[in-house]
């Protein structure tokens, strides 16, 4: 919350033309790239659902990562945007012809601000390192002045683009997810067909794009050991992409688990809010598990926690081991070699905040 000692920037501050919101019929929100970043865009579509209980609101997302929010009830609508210049064109004429009265670029990329543009919307906000300035009509310095904190978040610095438009956000909230009927009839299905739909369930997600944020399947095996002391039984999640690391863990593991390779995204969602515990890396999975209220606990390495840990109220933990060096852009270890931000955290420290957790 802002101290009250500057006023925060706003559209008008800026001496540019308010929104008439009363008058405001459809909006847009542009959000590519991942999961985690979809998720995180969930406070600020709540805000504007509550701010605008009648107008129609769309989010612009990559097809892949659009069935995070197949039934959220506060879209009206969800649309891919695909890759290649004739898909791309045709979804900018879509969205033409939908004659939105305000868009947010979440994203800020060459192919969100380009969408922005060929909305034709009379108000396009965005940040002022988005791409190709030209294109929008309204520009926030950063998530910083706006909040007046030095450390914002990333659900912050979403938010913050409502705010700075006149939608009210200082009681920022939390993510959330919808879970689909069908996908949680799935899950259970699957759930008996390995005989254990009706135990207590820790869901596990042991893998993430970049090695700097991946914890050692070797202390994803040891963690399997505890669960399934503290009864809960341990199912590990993956793309199929992802096996060799699940074999990892396999070579290492002395206790039953089960791996679910290849599930939907609204099924992962489904399963994230069945668990009565997350544990894994930072990553998307983490954020879906947040969004569900699901006990959630990350394993932090390269990354940054300031902006990335889950920005949910349900009980959660992050798990580090804090280096000078950190964060960093995570495509290698330039300062040692060999991730030691991850790698050293013992499943000891895991172990200690899952007891925490819990006990909420």
């Amino acid at each position: 919350m802002p101290d009250g000692t500057s006023p925060r920037p706003g559209l008008a501050d800026l001496g540019a033309p308010t929104i008439d919101w009363p008058s405001v019929r459809r909006v847009l929100v542009i959000r590519l790239r991942s999961i985690g970043d979809t998720v995180l865009s969930t406070p600020t579509l709540i805000a504007l659902r509550r701010f605008l209980p009648n107008a129609e609101i769309d989010v612009l997302l990559e097809p892949w990562v659009a069935p995070v929010l197949e039934g959220f009830p506060h879209l009206t609508s969800v649309i891919p945007v695909h890759n290649g210049l004739p898909d791309r064109f045709r979804t900018a004429r879509k969205i033409r012809r939908r004659a939105y009265d305000v868009v947010f670029n979440l994203h800020g990329g060459s192919t969100s601000s380009f969408m922005a543009f060929a909305t034709g919307a009379r108000f396009r906000i965005g940040y002022s390192n988005h791409r190709y300035l030209q294109f929008y009509t309204h520009l926030l310095s950063s998530s910083a002045d706006f909040w007046q904190r030095p450390i914002t978040h990333s659900a912050e610095q979403q938010l913050a683009l409502a705010g700075f438009a006149g939608v009210p956000v200082d009681d920022r909230p939390r993510t959330s997810l919808a879970i689909k009927q069908d996908a949680a009839i799935d899950v259970e299905s699957i759930l008996s067909g390995y005989n254990i739909a009706d135990r207590p369930l820790a869901l596990i997600h042991p893998t993430t794009a970049f090695e700097t944020k991946r914890w050692p399947a070797r202390n994803f095996a040891e963690l399997l050991s505890h669960l399934n002391a503290i009864g809960l039984y341990p199912v590990l999640v993956s793309t199929p992409a992802e096996s060799e690391i699940i074999d990892d863990v396999c070579t290492y593991a002395t206790q039953d688990f089960v791996h679910l390779p290849g599930l939907t995204l609204p099924q992962i969602t489904a399963l994230a809010a069945r668990a009565q515990l997350f544990v894994g890396n930072d990553s998307g999975i983490a954020h879906i598990a947040a969004a569900v209220q699901t006990p959630t606990v990350v394993i932090f390495g390269s990354s940054n926690r300031a902006h990335w840990h889950p920005w949910t109220d349900a009980p959660n933990a992050i798990v580090f081991d804090p280096l000078p060096c950190q964060p960093c852009p995570g495509y290698r270890c330039e300062q040692f070699g060999e991730p030691r931000c991850i790698l050293n955290i013992p499943t000891s420290k895991v172990i200690a905040e899952i007891e925490k957790v819990l006990a909420v």
